[in-house]
């Protein structure tokens, strides 16, 4: 046999045995667009009461939150006490969700916390999260004796 041919059939074998390549004159539009809205906190409230029964301070952080995108896009609520004399955060409480899809609480007992009951220099930033992780805040004064 020629070289010539030996080539050319090793040739016709690699070529019947590769895929093919189909181009189209179609085009993609990408007329959706994903929008995401941030939460919204109506309204909250912060401050600490006396159990008589546990015989100790309870501190609550109550807040009303919705969502343009809908009220179970909000996935969570923190509560960030700050000395606003010093300055620094004191501690963060993370607030549960409800049967009332808006509004979403939580209590400490006082030895839980590192918080003064008599302390009136509390400010209390309500964060709340969505599940894209946009957010808003509200900032109240916590309630104390």
């Amino acid at each position: 046999m020629r070289p010539s041919i030996k080539l050319s059939i090793p040739m016709l074998v690699l070529a019947a045995s590769v895929g093919c390549v189909v181009y189209t004159d179609d085009v993609h539009h990408d007329d959706y667009v994903e929008s995401n809205y941030s939460p919204y906190i109506e309204g909250a409230e912060a401050g600490v009461f006396y159990d008589d029964y546990a015989h100790d301070d309870v501190w609550y952080f109550d807040a009303s939150v919705d969502d343009p995108d809908g009220v179970y896009d909000v996935v969570e609520v923190w509560a960030d006490v700050f000395d606003e004399r010093s300055g620094e955060m004191v501690e963060s409480f993370e607030l549960y969700s409800t049967n009332d899809p808006y509004f979403w609480t939580s209590e400490w007992y006082g030895y839980d916390t590192y918080l003064d009951p008599f302390y009136d220099g509390y400010s209390v930033d309500f964060v709340a999260y969505d599940a894209y992780d946009a957010y808003d805040v509200l900032t109240v004064w916590a309630i104390t004796y």
